[in-house]
């Protein structure tokens, strides 16, 4: 199992399958004995933790994680794709325009990223030299000439050979070359986490977007359609049987969201009035599924649209409209072109907590990363958190925002099922390392224990919605997200970031009451040293708010306040573990 396997698979099923209420499950099939549960879980966890703890990182893997010395002078501007993918001999040659401006004048060479057994033909300086250049292993050396800081120029890779083909998309990347229900042939490719150099030549970095954008060229059999990100620049016969379709978007993408899709599509388009003003919608879904796909999908989008904007501000990307994509496997987030493969269910392909079956969990969460993900992108794959952690968030939020509060907080919990604790969230920088895929619920809840703390939604809406505008269309570290959210929360947050995000300890909350119930002790413990989180503990009519730490404090209690430290209560507002004494 892959890294990004395992990631997406734990985090996408912490909300929709591990919600399972367990009398549902009863229902269905008998119960495993739960020795035999927690101890494969145990098992699972020690041997997580283990592989962790012993990784050996390799000079490849630097190479791809670090924005080192030929890759930092030049900055991406665009990518242009051309690809002519095969479905009979699973192939799909091309080429990749790159545009980047010179930053630097020190100038050691360019790093170009593809991933074997696809190679680099050839490299053509704008347009007229062609450069020498060395493989080493993934990353190839180009020889450049010397370029004046501040100018714009472009290299041309022309790449081929057999891709890398996805053996379960989109839990493992690479080209899928699959037919259809009908045996038509049917084309993408999925990436994330294993890198756009999967199937194109670029620099392979998240914390470079190309600035201006890019496109995705198809030469394709005319009896075929291609989709892509953003808007459709041309379709033309080539009066040989293949047609040329060049898709493209004007707003910065990471490279991993840049995808084609290619079947028996059809299409049809919606006006959305949104908040920034007319938003196009279109649905490019497999000619069989149209009737029901029209029936089924606009309602879906348009709550997801309301709930996101109403949360975390204005849809990022309207000048390249919004777009769902029907695929066969079951979603991601590539920008302005989501691919959705739910099967027109409610919950995860028909499975999901009580309030999980209560929507469509694909299009609210691969659409939430238009946000978070893509709109705010992290520069090392070690924050991912950030791109994970808000959008599990973004599913407690559009809950809240259909159902209430009580039953976002409801939704919080259960998602709570997933978390295994094994490693950290954020592992270590500069080698391309994916944390734990704890970065979903876990992430998640932490942020909901923070929003429960600043106890003022609108600040906390605020909060959201500030990130979005602070950060438009750029990448950004966890340091930066994370003081961002301490500074408007008006509380430093650093050691629960750290807790949360850097280690696997969950903090018990301990305290007991004096013999008269009119004063509480309380502290934390299993924690690390700092740790500070504020309780914010409400009932109907009374409010109480305490600042525990590792030192024991103790509270005078007024009235009806000692009945607001109840077990069950805090423990589905935070995640913690909550210890009583008697």
């Amino acid at each position: 199992m892959s890294p990004f396997r395992s990631l997406r698979l734990l985090g996408l099923l912490a909300v929709a399958a591990c919600q399972l209420p367990v009398a549902g499950i009863a229902q269905t099939s008998p119960q495993p004995n739960p020795d035999s549960v927690r101890a494969q879980r145990a098992r699972m966890v020690a041997r997580a933790s283990e592989e962790y703890k012993n990784r050996v990182f390799t000079h490849a893997d630097t190479l791809r994680g670090t924005d080192g010395p030929e890759r930092k002078w030049w900055d991406i501007q665009r990518y242009d794709i051309t690809v002519t993918p095969d479905f009979l001999s699973k192939t799909a040659p091309g080429s990749d325009l790159i545009t980047y401006t010179v930053v630097s004048d020190d100038q050691p060479g360019m790093q170009l990223d593809l991933q074997a057994p696809l190679h680099i033909d050839s490299i053509i300086f704008n347009g007229r030299e062609s450069l020498p250049f060395t493989q080493e292993g993934n990353a190839w050396h180009i020889k450049t000439p010397k370029q004046k800081k501040g100018s714009t120029n472009t290299v041309k890779a022309y790449f081929s050979g057999i891709p890398h083909e996805s053996t379960r998309p989109p839990w493992s990347g690479g080209w899928t070359f699959a037919k259809d229900s009908l045996g038509r042939p049917w084309m993408t490719v999925t990436c994330q986490g294993m890198g756009a150099s999967l199937w194109y030549p670029c620099k392979d970095y998240q914390g470079d977007e190309p600035d201006k954008g890019g496109s995705v060229t198809m030469i394709i059999p005319d009896t075929l359609v291609a989709v892509s990100n953003g808007r459709l620049q041309f379709k033309k016969s080539n009066g040989d049987g293949t047609t040329t379709v060049k898709w493209a978007v004007v707003n910065p993408i990471s490279n991993y969201c840049l995808i084609p899709y290619i079947g028996k599509y059809v299409t049809f388009h919606e006006d959305f009035q949104g908040e920034k003003g007319h938003l196009d919608l279109d649905y490019w879904v497999l000619d069989y599924n149209l009737a029901k796909a029209k029936s089924y999908l606009p309602e879906q989008v348009h709550n997801m649209l309301h709930a996101h904007e109403h949360w975390m501000g204005p849809y990022p990307f309207y000048e390249d409209s919004y777009k769902l994509v029907d695929v066969q496997h079951t979603g991601m987030e590539h920008q302005s072109a989501v691919a959705y493969g739910n099967n027109y269910a409610f919950g995860y392909r028909g499975r999901g907590s009580k309030y999980g079956m209560m929507y469509d969990f694909i299009i609210i969460h691969e659409s939430g990363h238009e946000w978070f993900g893509n709109n705010l992108t992290t520069k090392d794959l070690a924050d991912m958190w950030v791109h994970e952690g808000f959008t599990n968030y973004s599913e407690t939020l559009f809950t809240d925002y259909m159902w209430g509060k009580e039953a976002g907080n409801e939704y919080s919990m259960a998602a709570r099922r997933g978390i295994r604790n094994d490693r950290p969230i954020i592992p270590r920088y500069g080698v391309n390392e994916q944390g734990s895929g704890d970065m979903y619920p876990k992430a998640g809840s932490m942020l909901q224990n923070i929003r429960h703390t600043i106890d003022n939604d609108e600040q906390w809406r605020q909060i959201l919605r500030g990130l979005q505008k602070t950060f438009y269309h750029q990448t950004v570290t966890s340091a930066q997200v994370e003081h961002y959210v301490s500074e408007h929360a008006g509380f430093n947050l650093e050691k629960v970031f750290d807790q949360y995000l850097r280690t696997t300890q969950i903090p018990d909350f301990e305290y007991y009451f004096s013999d008269d119930h009119k004063k509480v002790f309380y502290r934390y413990s299993n924690c690390i040293t700092g740790f500070n989180l504020p309780l914010v503990l409400a009932g109907d009519k009374t409010k109480i708010k305490v600042y525990p730490t590792e030192e024991w404090k103790s509270t005078e209690l007024k009235n009806d306040e000692a009945a607001l430290f109840d077990k069950a209560v805090i423990e589905k507002w935070y995640y913690i573990g909550i210890k009583p004494k008697s």
